[in-house]
């Protein structure tokens, strides 16, 4: 059996006297999708940031192709290959195009084979003719879906989704899901953390992977 491509292993965590994880695993084969589902308040999107390296824990070890990192430490050069995309996500008070170049241009990507993949992010999410919009000017809906154009560009090994589709409705939550799912079902290991029942839809049909999250505390 193949090693996993990413796990974390005896994961804790708490946050005062309430504990999220205690000695939790977690296993993450390459190439595959998952959707990590759970109520509000059960670790959903402190998991995913442990995983990304934002958030520390207090114990267990990382592991990401074959290489093996103590906790709280998470080795820099992983986050080339980690992408994570908050429900919520900050864009630069630029344009959308210059949004999705700046990470390209941080990791050295020549220019002509910037523009190519900038382009053709644009017009995966449906953002051609706003490639100049500034975000201020962008509905819920737009500004997701330059986040997760932003995340496809760099071409994550790994990518890490956080209620995608979260205070969206109506075409804006379709056209966001229907990006989701093109993820999930491409060639990347993602996983998704949600409640949405079209996200769990989504798995079901996709026969992605689904894992629950349910909160613990201390006696």
């Amino acid at each position: 059996m193949s090693a996993p491509l990413f796990s974390l292993d005896g994961l804790a965590k708490r946050f005062g006297q309430r504990v999220l994880f205690d000695d939790a695993r977690l296993e993450l084969d390459g190439g595959s999708g998952y959707v990590l589902t759970g109520p509000n308040g059960s670790g959903k999107t402190t998991l995913l940031r442990i995983a990304a390296g934002l958030e520390p824990a207090d114990r267990g070890r990382f592991g990401f192709r074959a290489q093996v990192s103590a906790m709280p430490d998470y080795p820099e050069a992983w986050r080339r290959d980690i992408v994570y995309v908050h429900q919520q996500p900050y864009l630069f008070h630029t344009s959308i195009e210059k949004n999705l170049e700046y990470g390209l241009a941080r990791r050295g990507t020549p220019p002509a084979d910037c523009s190519a993949r900038v382009r053709d992010a644009l017009a995966w999410a449906g953002l051609s003719d706003k490639r100049d919009v500034p975000p201020d000017k962008l509905s819920g809906g737009e500004k997701q879906r330059v986040a997760l154009a932003r995340a496809k560009v760099l071409n994550p090994t790994l990518l890490l989704l956080d209620e995608p589709t979260a205070n969206l409705d109506g075409e804006a939550r379709k056209q966001v899901l229907e990006l989701v799912t093109a993820l999930c079902i491409e060639n990347h290991t993602v996983v998704v953390a949600s409640h949405d029942p079209e996200i769990i839809r989504l798995a079901i049909l996709n026969r992605l992977a689904i894992l629950e999250r349910r909160i613990k505390f201390d006696d």
